[in-house]
């Protein structure tokens, strides 16, 4: 019940038809770097709690 080839080459005909050659790079630079920033930020997230945790002295 997957998306089978023939699926798949219809969907990538329709988006080429819809947004151009030209503008499908761009489209997928920007999902890239956005999906890059929230890799960063959830790293930076977890990074940031651990060092806050080492940090902060345990309340007596």
């Amino acid at each position: 019940m997957g998306i089978g080839t023939s699926e798949l080459l219809i969907i990538l005909l329709i988006v080429i038809l819809i947004f151009g050659g030209r503008k499908i790079p761009e489209i997928m630079r920007g999902l890239g770097k956005g999906i890059r920033e929230f890799k960063d930020a959830k790293e930076g997230n977890e990074t940031a709690s651990k060092e806050d945790s080492e940090k902060t002295p345990p309340k007596a």
